[in-house]
């Protein structure tokens, strides 16, 4: 494959044996393979594939490189091991959905095939289900350090069948970022905590009616956003209702529709657009718009509150290309509260990513080898600090440098206790698309009502009528 970068490392003797002779080097394909990646990389090796070559595909955000540098100091380590092998990686640089479509494509054939790819735990399970997946549960067995993984992790991961389809790495949480100078101006308190989705709409009409010029409420919605939308936008409105049972009943096994819940969450999102409370239709359709909330809106006082992840302050980072080193003054965190405070009272949804391997993987052992560096503790100390994501193992969040590296870190490590989890099933990607419409529906003029029951009778076709009940509260 032509126009890559070579960088050559010192060999160290392996820890077990694998084949020798050919000089190591780290290979980037980033410029091709992030726009073309299957044309591209279907030209790199014919109709065979080079044994000795490890191909790790990965998700790019823009020109972030904290992804790049985690695998590329892994792989500096496993190639001075292993200086017999080429570690290739193959950034894939697209928004939330077409990162999951090209991934798939490469994953289809194994002329194509990375031999580790970077998995959403959402995605994970329909990829499985696709084929696209191998189960690697007898090679977990012996990974170090597995029983630190957190239980609902690895649940995450293991499919229908009972086999382990990944290793769990990062986990997150949501909560509600505000912008205290923004609430200052507006009359509302530094040290705001809602009780209900209410007290949420008079923050909203509190800053839409003052002087600031900020957009009172942002949350993620609309098919655009990807599972940004159903995650930290919908979903923490939906497990806040009192219908229980969210999206699916486990003990059902079946898809809940004619919820209540569901047709709350779309009037909450109405109601931010018919009061003026949210951005414009424009900026909410715009697939791009988290970067400029996280490099403009909230740093220069333009927004008042978001819904987000645990991990967007590292856009905020001495290194970030927009650093925002007094944002822990400025922003504060709130939990996000039930619909009416009753129930627990706050909600939380967690995810995570995580390393599976394909079905059309070149040699499982040697990329399950490379996977053992890249999920060292000491390499996932420094991953978790860089990419400011929460743990999913104890014998990481047990480092002090980890429990102390971003001054959120325990708020949200805290939020996991209470946490939510989407339907680790393989029909849950098509599910989250669905309400991703219902939303659009909602922001394009229809009403809660039809487009939730445009969603009840999208997901019948999904999952079959036979697989879906009514809801029950």
């Amino acid at each position: 494959m032509n126009d890559v970068d070579e960088e050559v490392f010192v060999a160290h003797r392996p820890p077990h044996r694998l084949p020798t002779g050919r000089r190591t080097f780290l290979r980037y394909t980033a410029g091709v393979a992030a726009v073309l990646p299957l044309a591209a990389l279907a030209g790199c090796s014919g109709n065979s594939r080079d044994p000795n070559l490890i191909r790790i595909a990965f998700q790019q955000f823009g020109s972030g490189t904290i992804k790049e540098e985690w695998i590329s100091a892994a792989a500096e380590e496993f190639s001075a091991e292993n200086p017999d092998l080429v570690v290739e990686l193959v950034p894939i640089v697209a928004a939330e959905n077409d990162y999951f479509t090209k991934n798939e494509l490469l994953m289809s054939s194994p002329r194509t095939s990375p031999d580790l790819v970077y998995e959403d735990s959402f995605i994970l399970l329909s990829d499985v289900g696709a084929g696209y997946l191998q189960p690697i549960t007898d090679l977990v067995e012996g990974l170090e350090n597995w029983d630190d993984i957190a239980d609902a992790s690895k649940d995450a991961v293991t499919g229908e069948d009972g086999e382990i389809y990944g290793v769990p790495i990062t986990t997150d949480t949501r909560a509600l970022w505000f912008h205290r100078e923004v609430f200052a101006e507006a009359g509302l308190p530094e040290d705001w905590q809602p009780g209900s989705w209410d007290d949420i709409l008079e923050a909203a009409r509190a800053i839409r009616d003052s002087d600031s010029e900020a957009i009172p409420f942002f949350m993620f919605a609309g098919t655009p956003q990807g599972e940004k939308a159903s995650m930290q936008g919908f979903e923490m409105f939906m497990y806040g209702t009192g219908d229980g049972t969210g999206l699916y009943d486990g003990e059902a096994e079946k898809w809940v529709l004619g919820s209540q819940g569901f047709v709350d969450s779309l009037a909450f999102l109405k109601t931010l657009f018919d009061e003026d409370l949210t951005g414009s239709l424009g900026q909410h359709l715009d697939p791009n718009i988290s970067e400029t909330i996280y490099s403009s809106l909230l740093p220069d006082g333009k927004l008042g509150m978001l819904i987000d992840g645990s991990w967007i302050s590292q856009n905020w980072t001495e290194t970030a290309p927009t650093p925002w080193p007094e944002w822990s003054d400025v922003i504060g965190l709130a939990d996000m509260p039930t619909q009416d405070g009753g129930g627990t009272g706050t909600v939380t949804l967690a995810g995570g990513w995580g390393l599976s391997i394909p079905k059309h993987v070149t040699d499982r052992e040697v990329a399950f080898g490379f996977l053992q560096k890249l999920v060292s503790t000491e390499t996932l100390v420094k991953y978790a600090i860089a990419d400011n994501h929460i743990t999913v193992r104890a014998d990481v969040a047990e480092r002090e440098e980890y429990a102390s590296y971003s001054p959120a870190v325990q708020y949200f490590t805290d939020l996991l206790e209470s946490a939510y989890y989407r339907p680790a099933l393989p029909a849950y990607p098509e599910v989250s698309s669905a309400l991703q419409e219902a939303m659009e529906a909602v922001m394009t003029g229809s009403t809660p009502e039809a487009a939730a029951a445009a969603y009840d009778a999208t997901v019948t076709d999904i999952v079959g009528p036979e697989n879906v009940q009514e809801a029950t509260a």
